[in-house]
């Protein structure tokens, strides 16, 4: 990033010596010249080929950075949207499961791990909010229609700062009302609780 900054830099530096020393040398060109105006012409297009490369290059090496920084920015999201999913999906089987032993809790320990290297805080700290339930429910490293509900309830409010933390933006440019939809995600939890 530094290293862009200063080629940027030096192709700005340059592109103004070179219009301002063009300048100068074109007002002396025009005075030597004058009786042979072919030869200004030539000056002229030569001192606008130069500038016109040295712009272009500044342009391109700041269309490449920004490139180079959404490729990271989608890699990024892949990997948080992959790790999400992959809690999700496994804290939907030690429901499912209804008996915990102790593998169950060593992969729980190793998804935390991941969690942590790419959630935000929020997320973080509603994981730790779903931990205390979690630990509550399997207290007997069994689970009953209560834990169930009760997990449910916690994951409801965990995947609502997940949303926030993977589209919250985008929902914010849409207007969408991020009261709104936690409020729908939790009703939505309490309606498939009691079927």
């Amino acid at each position: 990033m530094k290293k862009t900054k200063i080629e940027n830099l030096t192709f700005m530096v340059l592109t103004a010596i070179i219009v301002i020393g063009g300048y100068f040398f074109l007002r002396y060109a025009y005075r030597v010249t004058d009786s042979t105006p072919f030869t200004q012409e030539i000056v002229l297009i030569f001192l606008g080929t130069i500038a016109t490369i040295l712009i272009t290059a500044t342009l391109l090496n700041k269309q490449t950075e920004v490139e180079l920084k959404k490729e990271q920015n989608i890699k990024f999201l892949e990997l948080k949207s992959s790790i999400y999913l992959e809690l999700i999906n496994y804290i939907e089987q030690l429901i499912l499961k209804r008996n915990l032993d102790h593998e169950d809790t060593v992969k729980l320990q190793f998804l935390t791990h991941r969690l942590a290297t790419v959630a935000s805080p929020e997320v973080l700290s509603e994981f730790t909010n779903f931990l205390t339930v979690f630990e509550k429910s399997y207290i007997d490293r069994k689970i009953d229609d209560t834990d169930e509900d009760n997990l449910s309830k916690a994951l409801a409010k965990l995947t609502v700062k997940i949303r926030k933390d993977l589209v919250g933006e985008l929902d914010k440019a849409g207007e969408y009302d991020l009261k709104e939809i936690e409020k729908q995600v939790i009703e939505n939890t309490d309606k498939t609780i009691k079927l």
